[in-house]
């Protein structure tokens, strides 16, 4: 059930089930809390994140912090972590769910459809403490409008003809939230039309990529982080977005990445096969603007780093292309928290696989 203003949203339950999340998605991105509060947004300076000594960042090592890649999720805890966000968000969509009473908080990085029913039980087994009572505060920001340039109250008109990746991610966000017992008070719907800017042809590019939370107020502000605080772990953690395509464990679900309890870092193995080598020494062949229009689906709003991401990625490949090297026995991959906030690797002793694959 969806909130706004402290308000149920009414919807139709007569409309059809493919109807309905447009419906409700068109009606929030309407509402003029929701309106007022993406206007509101769209002022706040963006906070710049990094634990180099020479950077002037807002927000530095000082802060315990959880970063959060593509695909993956994490519900931390305010007495463990200060901070947590992602960012290089372009048509993908951030949600942030908060419970008003503990604290716990758990963001994704959404970035299919096919992910958000599984995903969103995954992000709520920790953040309800077993009460369907609670009200949950929730953010949603991203997924900028890369549909068409004709748009009408933040919904870009035809969109049945023309989604793009944007709308249908979105839609299907509202629509289970809308479905689901719990009690979900958006706060923020800073997505499609509401986080758009156009240049003077009419191209569309994202207001804001990134964005994290503070755990102790649940005050949320766009952000930027960069390579010092995308950690830890960072080339494998990309890697396993792609890779979970093929990996049968991972159909429909988030990459559970972080533990909760024991403020780990617990990266859960992914398996992949020869053809992510193949597919490595292929694409490292092309130039930048070929791997641009190869591997985004927004090629013209990727951060000036991409590239270089991706290229290392398969780097990375080349030199470990049997994923048993990376996640030896099928184990996860465990990194601790430091007295200075940084992440050293925990070097366990393996006995028996913690997850079962098949070869």
């Amino acid at each position: 059930m969806i909130f706004v203003g402290g308000a149920p949203l009414c919807t139709d339950d007569s409309s059809s089930s493919s109807s309905q999340g447009h419906d409700i998605l068109t009606d929030l991105m309407k509402h003029p809390v929701l309106a007022s509060a993406s206007s509101s947004f769209n002022e706040v300076a963006e906070r710049k994140f990094s634990v180099s000594k020479d950077c002037n960042s807002s927000i530095s090592r000082r802060n315990r912090c959880v970063y959060i890649f593509q695909r993956e999720y994490a519900t931390v805890d305010p007495a463990f972590v200060d901070v947590v966000g992602t960012d290089e968000a372009t048509t993908c969509v951030g949600l942030f769910i908060r419970n008003q009473k503990s604290g716990m908080t758990s963001v994704a990085h959404l970035d299919s459809p096919d992910v958000v029913d599984i995903g969103l039980a995954q992000m709520l087994a920790f953040v309800v403490n077993q009460s369907s009572d609670a009200m949950l505060d929730v953010h949603l920001i991203g997924g900028f409008d890369d549909a068409s340039p004709k748009h009408v109250n933040g919904i870009t008109k035809g969109h049945e003809e023309l989604e793009g990746y944007s709308f249908p991610l979105c839609k299907k966000i509202v629509d289970s939230l809308a479905k689901s017992n719990m009690k979900f008070q958006i706060h923020t719907l800073h997505v499609l039309g509401h986080n758009t800017r156009r240049d003077s042809e009419g191209n569309a590019y994202p207001i804001f990529t990134g964005f994290l939370m503070e755990t102790a107020t649940g005050s949320i502000v766009p952000a930027n982080f960069d390579a010092t605080t995308r950690c830890p772990d960072e080339v494998v953690r990309r890697i396993r977005v792609t890779a979970s395509f093929e990996d049968p464990h991972w159909d429909g679900r988030l990459l559970e990445t972080y533990d909760t309890h024991t403020d780990q870092f617990v990266i859960a193995p992914c398996t992949w096969s020869m053809r992510k080598l193949r597919i490595a020494l292929m694409l490292q062949n092309l130039s930048d603007q070929e791997i641009l229009l190869t591997c985004s689906t927004s090629p013209s709003a990727e951060a000036p780093d991409f590239v270089d991401s991706q290229r290392r990625q398969w780097d990375y490949l080349i030199q470990h292309p049997d994923w048993s090297e990376t996640f030896p026995f099928n184990q996860p991959r465990i990194f601790r928290r430091t007295e200075d906030k940084s992440w050293v690797r925990h070097q366990a002793k393996f006995s028996s696989p913690s997850y079962a694959y098949a070869d």
